[in-house]
C-alpha cells in the first residue's frame, strides 16, 4: 500500500493511474541555470519591446507608416516575452491541468503571434520596397490609414490561420496526448510550411534583392555627386537608404531565427508541438523578439533618445509627445 501511494504521488493524476502521465522530475542544477537565463530573456524582451511600444505610441514624431508597423511587430514580440516564453519553460516541468480543450486552445496563441510577426515582415518588406523603388509615389501610397488597415487584415488573417491550423486539434482535444497531464497538438506540416514559411520569406527576399538593387544603384549615384538630378529625377533619399539596411538588418536576423523550426519541416520531417525538439526551436523563434529591439537600440538613434526620456520619467511632461526626436 505504501509504494502504491509514493508511486501515485509521482503522477499529475493520482485518481488515474492507469492513464495518468508521470510529473516531470526537478530540474538538476544545470537545467535549472538555462531556465533562469531563459527567464531573464523573456523579462529583456518584453521590457525591450516595451520600450519600443511606448515610445511609437507616445511621440507625434514617430507616427510613420513604417513606425506604425514596427509598432505591431513589437505588439507581438511584447507577447512572446511576456506570456508565450514564461508558458513554454513552465510547461516543460509542470503537468498540464487544465483540460484538453484548454491545451488546443492555449496554443492558438504561439500560432497567432508567430503568424502574426511573419505577417508583419512581409507587410515592413513591401513598405521598403515601395519607398525605394517608387519614392514619388510613397507619401501617396503609404498612408498611416492605410498602415492600421493592412495591420489590423494581418492580425485578423493570423487568427484565422491559427484556427484552420489547429482546427482537429480543437474538433477533438487531446487526441495526440499520450496520458492525462500532456498537452500536445499536431499541425499540418506542409500547410504550416507553405503559408507561414516558403511563400512570406519568399516574398520577402524577392522584395529585399529589388530593394538591394536599387539601393546600390543611388548609392553610386550619390557618389557620382549628381544627388540633385538625383532628386529632382525622383530617386529615393539617403535616410530611405538607411531604413532599408536596417529594416534589411532585422528581417536578415528574422530570416536566420525562423528557418531551422521549418526546415525540419522542409526535409520531410514532423513536429510535435510540445515535444522537446519543438520547444528549442520556438524558443529560437522566440529570441528574434528579443533582438527585434536591440537593433533599434544600435541602429535608430531615435530610439536612444526617447529610452532616456522614458526612463528619467520626462515622458510624463504634459508636452512630452511633441518631442523633437528625429
Amino acid at each position: 500500500m505504501l509504494i502504491t501511494l509514493l508511486w501515485n504521488t509521482e503522477l499529475c493524476f493520482p485518481q488515474l493511474p492507469n492513464t495518468s502521465c508521470r510529473r516531470p522530475e526537478p530540474p538538476h542544477l544545470d537545467t535549472l541555470l538555462i531556465y533562469i537565463l531563459l527567464y531573464s530573456i523573456s523579462l529583456l524582451t518584453a521590457a525591450l519591446n516595451l520600450l519600443v511600444i511606448i515610445s511609437i505610441s507616445h511621440f507625434r514624431q514617430l507616427h510613420t507608416p513604417t513606425n506604425i508597423l514596427l509598432l505591431s511587430l513589437a505588439v507581438s514580440d511584447f507577447l512572446v516575452g511576456s506570456l508565450l516564453m514564461p508558458v513554454e519553460i513552465l510547461l516543460t516541468e509542470t503537468c498540464w491541468m487544465l483540460g484538453d480543450l484548454m491545451c488546443a486552445l492555449y496554443f492558438l496563441l504561439p500560432v497567432i503571434i508567430v503568424a502574426a510577426s511573419v505577417g508583419n515582415m512581409v507587410l515592413i518588406s513591401v513598405d521598403r520596397y515601395v519607398a525605394i523603388c517608387d519614392p514619388l509615389h510613397y507619401t501617396v501610397k503609404a498612408t498611416q490609414r492605410l498602415a492600421i488597415i493592412c495591420i489590423l487584415l494581418c492580425w485578423t488573417c493570423s487568427v484565422v490561420y491559427s484556427i484552420f491550423l489547429l482546427f482537429d486539434n480543437l474538433k477533438q482535444p487531446g487526441r495526440y496526448n499520450s496520458c492525462n497531464g500532456d498537452c500536445m497538438v499536431n499541425i499540418t506540416g506542409v500547410v504550416d510550411l507553405v503559408v507561414s514559411f516558403i511563400i512570406p520569406i519568399t516574398a520577402i527576399i524577392v522584395l529585399y534583392m529589388r530593394v538591394f538593387v536599387v539601393a546600390v544603384s543611388q548609392a553610386r549615384t550619390m557618389r557620382s555627386q549628381i544627388a540633385i538630378v538625383s532628386l529632382k529625377t525622383g530617386q529615393v533619399k539617403k535616410s530611405e537608404l538607411k531604413a532599408a539596411r536596417t529594416l534589411g538588418i532585422l528581417v536578415g536576423v528574422f530570416v536566420i531565427c525562423y528557418s531551422p523550426y521549418y526546415c525540419v519541416s522542409l526535409v520531410g520531417h514532423e513536429i510535435l508541438v510540445g515535444s522537446k525538439t519543438e520547444i528549442f526551436m520556438m524558443f529560437l523563434m522566440y529570441i528574434n523578439s528579443c533582438l527585434n529591439p536591440v537593433i533599434y537600440a544600435l541602429l535608430y538613434p531615435w530610439f536612444k533618445k526617447t529610452i532616456r526620456l522614458i526612463v528619467t520619467f520626462q515622458i510624463l511632461r504634459s508636452d512630452s509627445h511633441m518631442a523633437n526626436i528625429l
